[in-house]
Order: structure tokens, then C-alpha cells, then sequence
């Protein structure tokens, strides 16, 4: 399992960068509509979207977002209030009270919700093949990676108190508080090295890259729990060794939701 997981991640890793840094705005708005638009097809199984209707709603949403680009057309203001009131108000309380979906219309009113705000955010963080832009997203990216992996060793190493054993047993608040703690480095480091530079103090910068890691972790939960209602072990077999593409960017499509909503919102 590991061997294989090491191959896909080094088959995917140059994919990835080469689209980052190379890919002309349309490409990359492209690929990234495939990946969240995969996301979005294994969500649908998640809440069991049945055929035809799957293929119908996959297909409307993928006309939304060429025309939404063909358009150029920016994620509105009422949009990035709705992105936090979701993910810092309701998926506490969704992940708290376990809410279970089904398929129906708030379902896919919600499919739209997770995966919209994300794809806008990975265009509008970097709307040219600007090496600059590139890098100030792949710092947003890499927050959400040094969170994952922090808490990871943390967790093994020190471990002791569950996080949400109903929901994802193998979390623990000893693997968030170390997620925490990488989180608050690591955007030390990007800032000290000007991969993003924000008008901000420090202690702000480091604030709300608290504030994201936090978010990662409710969105790795909510897809957990997503899939726990389900019976999901994974959200698909697409990625050998690591599930599906949802269960790889669960945490990044809410990090970069969140971190976009407030970059826009605060004028940026």
C-alpha cells in the first residue's frame, strides 16, 4: 500500500506543478475544474445521486464554470460571506449534531457550495502563469499539507485524547494542537521568504493561518463524515494507495474557500 501511494503521489506531484507554474489561465482553469469536478463526482455518490440525474447535474455544473470563465466572471461578494458563514459557523455545528444528507435538492445546492467557491479560488489566486501568483497559492496549498502531516506524527506520537471518534477515529486534539503549531512555523517561513506578502502585521498573517489549519480539519471531518453516513471507506478507487480525489483535497477545498472569502473580503 505504501509503494503505491508513493508512486501516485510522484506521478501526480509534477502534474501538479507543471499546471501551477506553466499552464496559460484557460488550461489551468481547466484543470482545476477536473479536479474539483471529479471532488464533485464522488460527492454525488456520497449522497447517492442516482443515474441519469448525476450526469445530468455534473454536466450543468461543468457548463456553469466554462461559462462563469468564458465570462470572467468573479465570485460575488455575497458568495465569500455565504463560504464563511458555512464553514466557520454551520460545519461545527453540522460535524456536532452529525447531520446526515441524502440526495435532494440541499444536497445539490451543497455539491455546488464545496466545490465552486473552491475552483474560483484556485483561478483567482492565480489568474496568470505568473510565477509569483504561483507561489502564493502553492503557500496556501502547502499550509493545508504541513497541517495534515504535523497532526499525523503528532497524533501518533502523542496522541491520547479522540478528536471526533464518532466520526474519524484516528484524529486526536493532540495531533490538532500539533497541526497548530507547524501551521504557525510554517507561515513564518512563507512570509520570511515573501512567498506571499500581505499588508498585514505578522501576528495577523500568523492569526489567520491559524484560523485555516482550524478549517482544514473541519473539512477533512465533514468529508469523513460524508462518507461514514454513506458507508465509504473512500470516495472512489480513482488514486491507488490514497482513495479518491475528494479524499486528497477534503481539507484543501475548504482552506482555499475560506483563505480566498477572506483575501477578497478584505481587500487583498
Amino acid at each position: 500500500m505504501l509503494k503505491t501511494r508513493i508512486i501516485t503521489a510522484l506521478c501526480l506531484l509534477p502534474l501538479m506543478l507543471a499546471a501551477l507554474f506553466v499552464f496559460p489561465p484557460e488550461l489551468w482553469a481547466a484543470f482545476s475544474w477536473l479536479v474539483t469536478g471529479l471532488a464533485l463526482w464522488e460527492y454525488c455518490r456520497m449522497v447517492g445521486m442516482r443515474q441519469p440525474f448525476m450526469a445530468l447535474y455534473l454536466s450543468v455544473s461543468t457548463l456553469v464554470a466554462a461559462a462563469l470563465w468564458l465570462l470572467k466572471l468573479r465570485m460575488p461578494v455575497a458568495g465569500h460571506v455565504a463560504v464563511l458563514v458555512f464553514w466557520l459557523g454551520v460545519v461545527p455545528l453540522w460535524l456536532k449534531r452529525r447531520w446526515t444528507l441524502k440526495d435532494g435538492w440541499t444536497a445539490r445546492a451543497l455539491g455546488w457550495l464545496l466545490m465552486f467557491p473552491a475552483w474560483f479560488a484556485f483561478v483567482e489566486w492565480r489568474p496568470a502563469a505568473d510565477p509569483a501568483m504561483a507561489l502564493a497559492l502553492l503557500a496556501v496549498m502547502g499550509l493545508v499539507w504541513v497541517a495534515d502531516v504535523a497532526a499525523y506524527f503528532a497524533g501518533r506520537a502523542f496522541g491520547r485524547r479522540k478528536l471526533a471518534p464518532a466520526i474519524s477515529p484516528g484524529k486526536s486534539w493532540e495531533g490538532v494542537w500539533g497541526g497548530l503549531l507547524a501551521v504557525a512555523l510554517y507561515a513564518l517561513a512563507v512570509t520570511r521568504l515573501g512567498w506571499i506578502a500581505l499588508p498585514v502585521p505578522l501576528f495577523a498573517v500568523i492569526g489567520v493561518a491559524l484560523v485555516l489549519a482550524a478549517v482544514s480539519v473541519t473539512g477533512d471531518l465533514l468529508e469523513s463524515w460524508f462518507k461514514r453516513s454513506a458507508g465509504m471507506k473512500d470516495s472512489s478507487g480513482l488514486l491507488p494507495g490514497h482513495g479518491g480525489v475528494y479524499d486528497r483535497i477534503d481539507s484543501l477545498i475548504a482552506v482555499l474557500a475560506v483563505s480566498h472569502a477572506l483575501k477578497t473580503l478584505g481587500g487583498l
